[in-house]
C-alpha cells in the first residue's frame, strides 16, 4: 500500500535540490543512486552512505503534512487535483535563510529564525487534507513510542496521525542519521562546506511537493510539485 505526503522540497533542478541530492546520493526525482566520494575526509564512501541511509530514503524535504496511506473512497487523482487547486490560493513567501543544526544527533538544515508564516501553512495542511489521510494501525501507533510522547504530541498523533504538528512543529530538513558525537565536530565542518553557497539566500516558499512511498520501507520520490500561486 502506498503512502502519501505533503513535503517541501526546494524547486526541482535548483542549486539547493541538486547539492541536497549529491551530499544524500539520491536523485528523488529519478530514485537514481549518485555516485560521488565521501564527502568527509578519510571515511569510506560505504561508511558514510551508511551514516546518511534513512535520510537518502526519505529524500531531501521538510516535512508539512507527514506520511499517510489514503482513506477509503479516495483517490490519488483526487489527492492530486485538490492540491493544485489548494496552491493556486495560497501565495509564495520568503523563508529566513537556512543553518545547519542538529536535532538531537541528527543533523538538518534548520531555520535561522521562525516563520510564522511557514507554521500557519503547515498546520493549514494537516488540517485541510486530513480527510484523505486513514486512519493509523496500531502497529503505526506503537512505532512513535506513544508512551514516551509528551501528552500533546500523544494527542496530535492519536487524532492528526503525527506527533510533531501544532505546537510541536518545527521545520528541518534531514541530513543525516545519528551522528556518533565523537565525528558531530567532522560533519557539521562538512556539511557547512557542502552547502556554503546555498546558505547565504532566504530561499523561497514557492511550491509544494507530492512525494511517494510506492511500498513501505522503498525510497520517497517526488510525485509531482506544485507551485504556488
Amino acid at each position: 500500500m502506498p503512502r502519501y505526503a505533503i513535503f517541501y522540497s526546494p524547486r526541482l533542478g535548483s542549486p539547493l535540490n541538486q547539492a541536497a541530492n549529491l551530499w544524500l546520493g539520491r536523485d528523488v526525482i529519478t530514485g537514481a543512486m549518485i555516485e560521488r566520494p565521501s564527502p568527509i575526509d578519510g571515511m569510506k564512501q560505504s561508511q558514510f552512505d551508511d551514516m546518511v541511509s534513512s535520510a537518502r530514503r526519505y529524500g531531501f524535504h521538510g516535512t508539512l503534512k507527514a506520511p499517510f496511506e489514503l482513506a477509503e473512497g479516495h483517490s490519488i487523482n483526487e489527492l492530486e487535483d485538490a492540491l493544485a487547486a489548494y496552491c493556486t490560493h495560497l501565495t509564495p513567501f520568503t523563508m529566513p535563510q537556512f543553518k545547519i543544526g542538529q536535532l538531537g544527533r541528527f543533523f538538518a538544515l534548520l531555520p535561522s529564525a521562525p516563520s510564522q508564516e511557514l507554521n500557519d501553512l503547515a498546520s493549514a495542511l494537516v488540517r485541510d487534507f486530513d480527510a484523505f489521510r486513514a486512519p493509523l494501525n496500531q502497529a503505526d501507533i506503537a512505532r512513535r513510542n506513544p508512551d514516551k510522547l509528551s501528552a500533546s504530541q500523544r494527542d496530535n498523533l492519536l487524532n492528526w496521525g503525527y506527533p510533531h504538528i501544532f505546537e510541536n512543529f518545527r521545520f528541518h530538513m534531514t541530513l543525516t542519521d545519528p551522528v556518533p558525537q565523537d565525528l558531530t565536530h567532522t560533519f557539521k565542518t562538512a556539511l557547512n562546506t557542502h552547502f556554503s553557497s546555498c546558505l547565504n539566500q532566504a530561499p523561497s516558499f514557492s511550491a509544494l511537493s507530492l512525494f511517494i512511498e510506492p511500498e513501505r520501507g522503498a525510497p520517497f520520490l517526488v510525485k509531482r510539485q506544485f507551485p504556488i500561486g
